[in-house]
């Protein structure tokens, strides 16, 4: 799922808003600063759901038996490679 530019601008914002009023941050640097590794971070992550997305159907897709994307049997197996290939990839 791809965020829009301004979708994840408004995400950084509220973010960092809640931190701060809930006292559970101090910034030592300007808080646009804080807001770009913010959006930096969000960017690199949803980029590592894709690849790994693009990883899995590729694996289902080397099945000899064929599978129907949305079946329950497809499914059950995207979740299980997706979960596997978070974790060999230290995202879990």
């Amino acid at each position: 799922m791809m965020l829009s530019d301004d979708k994840i601008t408004h995400t950084t914002h509220a973010l960092l808003k809640g931190l701060m009023e809930k006292n559970l941050i101090t910034l030592k640097v300007d808080d646009s600063d804080v807001r770009r590794e913010i959006k930096r971070t969000i960017l690199n992550d949803m980029k590592i759901g894709e690849d790994i997305d693009i990883a899995v159907r590729r694996k289902l897709q080397s099945f000899s038996k064929k599978l129907v994307e949305g079946s329950p049997e497809w499914e059950v197996l995207y979740r299980k490679f997706f979960e596997e290939e978070e974790v060999r990839r230290g995202r879990k």
